[in-house]
């Protein structure tokens, strides 16, 4: 079945005429000698392209294309017109069509421009098509109420211009949810741009940021636009912004403030539209308590503040992460995924899982590539997953010993030694589990001399 083109002019000759040429070129041809039958016509038959001419008696062009165009955006539309003037030609153009034809009508140019319109909505078909995979890609696993709340909070602050802080973990999917605001929002067709903040060189994050003019300094021989620029638009994502130095945070803060920046060894000054999404692993109030980030930018950025909790704190929403991760891995190599039995999975739900989602997926692609069975059980999980995570030198019994104090610090020393080798001796998350300060931790650490 050929494409389908819809003719509507009031003219039968050209109606007829058109037929027989479209139709020799392989398409399906419908007509209408009005506005009024055309818009009939399409709630059986949706065309594929309309021809459409403007000056027609009740319902003229222009209104047929305005109805037309609410109802299916995005057919390609093409006026015709024996009239036609650049204002006509300007207002149909606004109102959706793809192209503005002068009769009396040039055959070969008619068919090169149904063609060109044709391709045209094929492109953005697939356009759409991909932006749809990319909002499924970024879209959350899980549904815990820690999950829903966020899905819930993203949604919410998607569609605003609103800045956005999120705070978590290494491992817990920052960057996914700011793509996933990214994706929702109004910016999701104009520029994605984001930025590692803790891979860039202090004396570099000017030029990295602001970009730099031809000649700025030594090796300057070209002139580069900075991430700032790039992301005029769109949206600029921050990542691990705990980690600029407080030299670095002024100069973020004065471009944040001023929406305006002047690239390295330039003197104009370029005006953005950015919206800001940073995200961060470190606490920022306790960062700003030591002097190691600015209050004032902190609060340019907390607008709305997120949280992306920790594994952990979700652990029911890890067999929806173990079969994403399995499906991913298995469009990409061919391997068939496993199954886990009740068993392993709640081996896996025990665990503290301080990578977060990142270290199950290492794990998850490691015994799908490893093991060579169908089914994954409980002994197959390896430490410290599963059982050899208690394949530890048995505590002492505490019993046996005489004095109370004596027995209380080994009983802290061993418990502090157990959550620290859980957390990978990342000290914040263990301090974080242990409900207990960091400060207070670094302090036991060194009074009871573990490590």
């Amino acid at each position: 079945m050929g494409q389908i083109i819809m003719v509507v002019d009031d003219d039968k000759a050209v109606l007829k005429s058109l037929k027989a040429v479209l139709e020799d070129e392989g398409f399906e041809v419908t007509t209408a000698e009005s506005g009024e039958e055309a818009l009939k016509i399409v709630q059986e038959i949706t065309p594929d392209l309309m021809l459409l001419d403007i000056w027609m008696p009740q319902m003229d062009g222009i209104e047929t294309l305005k109805r037309f165009k609410a109802q299916y955006p995005n057919v390609e539309v093409i006026v015709m017109t024996g009239h036609g003037s650049v204002e006509t030609a300007v207002k149909c153009i606004k109102l959706g069509a793809y192209d503005f034809i002068e009769k009396p009508l040039d055959y070969e140019e008619l068919i090169l421009g149904i063609q060109r319109a044709l391709e045209h909505q094929n492109l953005k078909q697939e356009v759409s098509l991909l932006r749809e995979k990319e909002k499924e890609r970024f879209t959350l696993t899980g549904t815990s109420p820690a999950i829903c709340e966020l899905r819930a909070q993203i949604k919410a602050v998607a569609p605003t211009d609103a800045w956005v802080l999120i705070q978590g973990e290494n491992g817990t999917g920052k960057e996914l949810v700011a793509r996933s605001i990214h994706l929702l929002s109004k910016r999701a067709n104009r520029p994605w741009v984001d930025v590692n903040c803790a891979a860039i060189p202090e004396e570099l994050i000017e030029s990295e940021l602001f970009g730099h003019e031809k000649g700025a300094y030594t090796g300057a021989s070209y002139m580069k636009k900075g991430k700032f620029d790039m992301a005029h638009t769109g949206t600029l994502f921050l990542d691990e912004i705990g980690d600029l130095s407080l030299k670095a945070q002024a100069k973020v803060l004065r471009i944040l403030q001023e929406q305006s920046f002047t690239r390295v060894g330039g003197t104009k000054v370029i005006k953005v539209d950015v919206r800001v999404i940073a995200a961060t692993n470190k606490d920022l109030e306790h960062e700003i308590e030591a002097g190691r980030f600015r209050k004032d930018l902190y609060f340019r950025l907390n607008v709305v503040p997120l949280v992306v909790p920790p594994l952990r704190k979700r652990a029911e929403d890890i067999p929806a992460l173990i079969d994403v991760f399995q499906s991913s891995l298995s469009q990409s190599t061919g391997i068939a995924p496993k199954q886990y039995s009740d068993s392993a999975i709640k081996v896996l739900k025990r665990y503290s899982w301080p990578g977060n989602v990142r270290e199950l997926k290492n794990l998850v692609e490691r015994l799908m590539i490893m093991l060579n069975k169908p089914v994954i059980e409980e002994e197959d999980i390896p430490p410290p997953y599963g059982k050899g995570i208690k394949e530890e030198t048995p505590w002492p019994n505490l019993f046996d010993i005489p004095h109370l104090k004596e027995a209380k610090a080994q009983f802290e020393r061993l418990y502090i030694e157990k959550k620290l080798k859980e957390c990978n001796w990342n000290i914040s998350l263990a301090a974080e589990q242990m409900g207990i300060e960091r400060s207070h931790l670094h302090k036991k650490i060194k009074l009871l001399q573990i490590g």
